[in-house]
């Protein structure tokens, strides 16, 4: 069975967004004066809790690094875009420097280009440390997937923190299992009644067949609504 280490469920999403509030200022201040990387994640499901969290007073947005958990090879402009997505609704609403976002560069046209320029880019940050992200905000999708993390590219041994994958619809970018796993805290939103069956079969699962199963209970949070 996949396990988490809390699980947060609520009867709305806007108690589960203030829940997320609480424990997300709490990790920060864990951290005290350091730099604190956030993990963004793109889809539906995050576009009110980041306008939420836009509008939260308290949070020291100067100390805290974006990066993205998955992008797909479009337009930066585009309604697919995951990165387009965060910075309207979140990254160009607080008060923040460029220089503390850290894009994944899609205008090169080749993912394996794309992927190793992503990777410099977050080994660069952590200059020489294990790369380990203070918190990791995921989506679920209705089959289980996370960030682009599919069933046909989850179980593949990968020494990467970042890679790339081809799907009919988008050629995508994508952390990994091993480098999500590495984060110290894992966030996993999967807010209103339609993720509620993909919810209960993950949390069911003894097999490995979702790749949200395979995120490690330790550290892991599912925010949930009823």
């Amino acid at each position: 069975m996949t396990k988490f280490a809390k699980k947060i469920v609520e009867n709305s999403e806007n108690f589960l967004i203030k829940k997320f509030i609480t424990h997300f200022k709490r990790k920060i201040k864990n951290k005290g004066r350091k730099r604190f990387s956030f993990v963004l994640t793109g889809g539906n499901s995050p576009i009110k809790l980041y306008k939420n969290l836009a509008k939260e007073k308290n949070i020291p947005w100067k100390n805290i690094d974006f990066f993205f958990g998955d992008e797909r090879c479009v337009s930066k402009n585009s309604k697919y875009s995951n990165i387009n997505m965060c910075k309207k609704n979140l990254l160009k609403k607080i008060p923040i420097r460029s220089s503390q976002i850290y894009e994944i560069n899609i205008k090169n046209t080749k993912p394996n280009k794309i992927t190793g320029e992503y990777e410099k880019k977050i080994k660069k940050y952590f200059n020489g440390k294990k790369i380990s992200f203070d918190l990791t905000l995921l989506g679920v999708g209705n089959d289980g997937h996370i960030a682009s993390l599919f069933k046909n590219n989850i179980n593949k041994i990968n020494k990467k923190n970042v890679d790339f994958v081809i799907r009919k619809d988008f050629k995508r970018i994508t952390l990994t299992i091993k480098c999500i796993n590495n984060s110290k805290n894992i966030f996993l939103w999967a807010p209103g009644q339609n993720k509620k069956k993909i919810i209960k079969n993950i949390i069911k699962d003894k097999k490995l067949a979702y790749p949200a199963s395979y995120l490690k209970s330790k550290n892991n949070f599912l925010f949930h609504s009823n």
